[in-house]
């Protein structure tokens, strides 16, 4: 009987990761479109993707597909033929490469059929997701942005917009993807004729935000292809105005992508220019916190004089 999981230790896992001599890339795609069978489509490219290697998290839905993954740099060629040959719709997907990537970002498989592939509180089953916005690419966005009637609005949330943004992007002030949606459209009620202009990490979330602006009586919703991870590659490659700021966080172990010098966040315990994200140390609280290399040796890695007095204890 094939095994259809993971069956060896995160720590083992890891550890052979970390030997590995063969470059890898970290890459992230999705694609909404109708999966009839998502745990047999899921089953039968799990085993496609143990077979080269593939490591990192991809989530599978009837609405589609989402993931994160990190591959050998010699088999990026099968990888992409499997994802082409999986499916119709998934011929020619887009695939977004790491900024900084040095392929070390997760060491174990994990795929996982969900409900939706991102969460969205949605219920409204005349609602549809592939009827999307106009794609920007990274030169269209650039000369959009420079209008007086186009509103610029981040679909990430509050930790992500904190360490780097888009110059005069707006924050929908949430924490949950499911939370932003209706708070997006009461924001911006008044503005249905303007340009709305949405973004994300690497394009799933603003994909189908910029559907649901649509489903709400907005009229020109745009969103950049490929979320920031394209437009700042695009943006590099072309030699065009990079007019994202700061750091760019990745939901790896990287925790973020460097995209400019400017540090516009600052350590949540003293205050001090940082946008160095880290787990509390302190298991039991693991809050995701903002923490300058100083605070980090002061506090051991935690939050608060409360957790580091249990670690210490």
């Amino acid at each position: 009987m094939q095994v259809l999981h993971n069956q060896i230790s995160n720590k083992e896992l890891k550890k052979r990761m970390h030997e590995e001599t063969e470059p890898r890339a970290t890459i992230s795609f999705y694609k909404y479109f109708q999966i009839d069978e998502p745990l047999m489509f899921r089953n039968e490219l799990y085993l496609k993707f143990v077979e080269i290697d593939v490591f990192g998290r991809v989530y599978i839905a009837s609405e589609g597909i989402n993931g994160q993954i990190s591959v050998p740099q010699n088999k990026k060629d099968a990888f992409r033929e499997i994802l082409y040959n999986a499916h119709p719709a998934l011929n020619g997907i887009r695939l977004n490469e790491a900024l900084d990537n040095d392929g070390k970002s997760f060491w174990v498989l994990r795929m996982r059929v969900r409900n939706k592939i991102v969460a969205d509180g949605i219920d409204d089953l005349s609602f549809n997701p592939s009827n999307t916005g106009k794609y920007l690419s990274a030169k269209d966005y650039n000369k959009l942005s420079e209008q007086a009637n186009t509103i610029v609005v981040d679909m990430r949330n509050s930790y992500e917009y904190e360490v780097g943004h888009f110059k005069n992007a707006i924050e929908v002030p949430a924490q949950t993807f499911r939370e932003q949606l209706p708070m997006a459209v009461e924001m911006l009620k008044d503005y249905k004729d303007k340009n709305i202009v949405m973004y994300c990490t690497g394009g799933i979330r603003c994909e189908k935000a910029s559907a649901y602006m649509l489903h709400n009586g907005f009229n020109n919703v745009y969103h950049i292809q490929g979320g920031i991870i394209e437009y700042v590659r695009q943006a590099r490659q072309k030699e065009l105005p990079v007019k994202f700021i700061g750091k760019n966080f990745v939901f790896d172990e990287r925790l973020g992508e460097r995209v400019t010098d400017e540090v516009i966040a600052k350590c949540h315990q003293c205050g001090e220019p940082s946008d160095r994200h880290t787990n509390c140390a302190n298991q039991e609280c693991h809050d995701l916190v903002i923490q300058c290399e100083k605070c980090a040796e002061e506090f051991i890695g935690c939050c608060s004089e409360q957790c580091k007095s249990v670690l210490l204890f």
